[in-house]
């Protein structure tokens, strides 16, 4: 573990790889789980268990995904002795500019958006993680994501597979419908849907204010596709222009279905007016209100209760395009540290660690760890979603979640609304275009 940081990497990497290998040190000394704190006394510090100590963490995470959240840090706490505090709010991405503004930043931050976080990283306000412990934990393009200059910030709480096809495994059987593997195929099976009378997709846009983002995930499903991994790479970093002829080529791709009345319940008033997690319902009433739902992960959240995984819900991948294996897009929470203290050092390296991503896969989230076993999902469902990302051999991040925020927070929510509404797709990607910020 402690290779790697001999070598001539600077100064202040250095320092804080030797530190996190001694903590992380500390922590497998302890059985990484169990009875460091018995007889400690309390109050000690650097080389002991630092019982008495306290870290804060502030989140998005609230309700039941803080109790999940909080119940992976608790053999930790029980490890070391040191207490956790958890802040969940709704007003994260505010409250946190404010609270490290005001010299008052929490130890450590859970990101519901990587751009926000390599922000504060770019600023200087972030702590850097020594990468060698963590390549075994995720692959190169996870410690990519949260890397700026080469320094890892973030360590990765869960993935949100985005690339995935909600169905009824009954209504499909009851229908003689095949899961199609490739775009063709899955074309075909909407043609024979609206040929059966019924209607092939459910979608649901509207979300408050930030209605529009499931166009943004269509859109960036279909330019992967289509265009492959490489342009997408450079329009999300705006080597190519937003408004560049594949990506108005993905935008009408993606008219083709949403603008169609018989493609989608409700057309394209109602794939603006439906709220996102109200949008998966008809897939299991009956008769079926539609039999194909392109959603994340974390949509299994908003299904109806009572459902069976694999025989009246199940998911597969969005098909490809080409000869080569689908992508996979994703989105996904990441922690980052703000105080350089051990305490915080070494709860950021249980949350690294396998056993804590064993404890969230057992309670239903995707993990990106490399050695969390798919025997650690509750269920066949999740199982299924977590092997679709284990499989995919291309992955690419939510690329509205990468833009700066004026467009994948602003322009590009809006400009999928007014596109569903009627508007010229040229004309949209074009303001869109013209709304991104200059360089600093």
């Amino acid at each position: 573990m402690g290779e790697g940081c001999g070598k001539p990497l600077a100064l202040e990497a250095d320092r804080w790889c030797r530190r996190a290998v001694r903590w992380l040190a500390i922590l497998a000394s302890c059985g990484v789980l169990v009875g460091c704190n018995s007889g400690a006394p309390e109050g000690t510090s650097e080389g002991d268990t630092l019982v008495g100590e306290t870290v804060t963490i502030l989140g998005t995470l609230t309700g039941n995904g803080e109790d999940k959240l909080m119940a992976a840090i608790a053999p930790f706490t029980e490890a070391t002795g040191i207490e956790v505090v958890y802040e969940g709010t709704d007003a994260f991405t505010t409250l946190i500019a404010v609270r490290v503004d005001a010299g008052n930043a929490p130890d450590i931050a859970l990101f519901p958006q990587p751009g926000l976080m390599l922000e504060f990283a770019q600023r200087g306000d972030l702590i850097p993680q020594a990468r060698e412990p963590l390549t075994s934990a995720y692959a190169p393009y996870w410690l990519d994501l949260a890397s700026v200059d080469g320094d890892v910030y973030g360590v990765w709480m869960r993935a949100d597979v985005k690339s995935l096809v909600w169905y009824n495994p009954q209504a499909f059987a009851a229908a003689g419908y095949d899961i199609p593997t490739t775009w063709d195929e899955l074309t075909a099976l909407s043609q024979q849907i609206i040929a059966d009378g019924n209607t092939p997709w459910c979608l649901g846009m509207e979300s408050g204010a930030a209605t529009g983002w499931v166009g943004t995930d269509w859109v960036e499903e279909i330019l992967l596709r289509q265009a492959g991994p490489s342009v997408y790479d450079e329009w999300v970093s705006h080597d190519i222009p937003f408004n560049a002829p594949a990506v108005e080529a993905a935008l009408e791709t993606f008219g083709e279905i949403v603008r169609d009345e018989t493609q989608v319940r409700g057309g394209p008033t109602g794939a603006i007016s439906i709220p996102f997690g109200d949008a998966p319902a008809p897939l299991f009433s009956e008769p079926p209100g539609c039999y194909l739902h392109r959603q994340a992960s974390f949509i299994s959240d908003f299904l109806p209760s009572g459902l069976i995984p694999e025989e009246t819900v199940d998911v597969f991948a969005l098909p490809g395009m080409t000869s080569e294996p689908p992508p996979v897009l994703v989105g996904g929470i990441v922690y980052a540290q703000f105080n350089d203290s051990p305490a915080a050092t070494a709860l950021m390296a249980h949350l690294a660690s396998v056993e804590a991503h064993t404890h969230w896969a057992n309670e239903g989230y995707i993990s990106p760890h490399n050695e969390v076993s798919l025997d650690a999902y509750p269920d066949a469902l999740t199982r299924n979603q977590a092997a679709i990302l284990q499989d995919a051999s291309v992955i690419r991040f939510d690329g509205s979640d990468l833009m700066p925020g004026a467009i994948g927070t602003g322009t590009f929510w809006t400009g999928m609304v007014d596109y569903v509404g009627g508007a010229d797709a040229a004309a949209v990607l074009a303001d869109i275009e013209a709304s991104w910020p200059e360089p600093e």
